[in-house]
């Protein structure tokens, strides 16, 4: 497995050996062995699916108690990936990652809890797979709003798609965020 640091050092793109021949293709796409050998030593508790069509987003989610970190992968399609750091003590607090992720570049994002995660739909649908390390629970979760000015989140869509609690969520300034 190959680890490419963002411009955040807490998030990092995961690339599997991927070993291919004329019958298609094999790759490890969890090993909680590789994971802690580059610092990534915790539990995962839950899984969760996303099955979207084009110009969806969904995000910035977080969990401002049971701060959730995410390992995520696409299963299908292609997504803009982003993460934003919601750790005021950290050094790039209020500033995003963002990376293409798709089930043809195999690659795995890793967010540790403290940051906020959306990503947006860029082929006709995409099925997102993450792994987190704390348990879905709603009365915690926040919402950034995705077009905050402040984040300068370069995504690819003005109009997308999004539900009517990710439409209503707060500026970075007004938000719940860790300490």
């Amino acid at each position: 497995m190959k680890v490419r640091p963002t411009e955040n050092p807490d998030v990092l793109i995961l690339e599997p050996n991927v070993f291919e021949d004329a019958r298609g293709a094999f790759f490890e796409a969890y090993n909680v062995k590789n994971l802690a050998a580059v610092g990534i030593d915790c539990g995962f508790v839950q899984d969760n699916q996303s099955i979207s069509k084009r110009s969806v987003l969904r995000g910035l989610h977080y969990q401002i108690r049971q701060p959730q970190g995410k390992l995520v992968r696409v299963l299908r399609g292609e997504i803009f990936d982003v993460a934003v750091d919601c750790r005021r003590s950290s050094p790039h607090f209020g500033k995003a990652v963002h990376v293409n992720l798709s089930a043809e570049n195999r690659k795995t994002l890793w967010i540790p809890a403290g940051f906020a995660h959306g990503f947006l739909v860029l082929s006709d649908a995409a099925e997102v797979l993450y792994k987190t390390t704390d348990f879905y629970e709603p009365k915690f979760e926040r919402t950034l709003l995705w077009n905050d000015p402040q984040l300068k989140i370069p995504w690819p869509s003005t109009k997308p798609l999004l539900s009517e609690k990710d439409q209503q969520g707060f500026d970075l300034a007004h938000a719940e965020v860790f300490d």
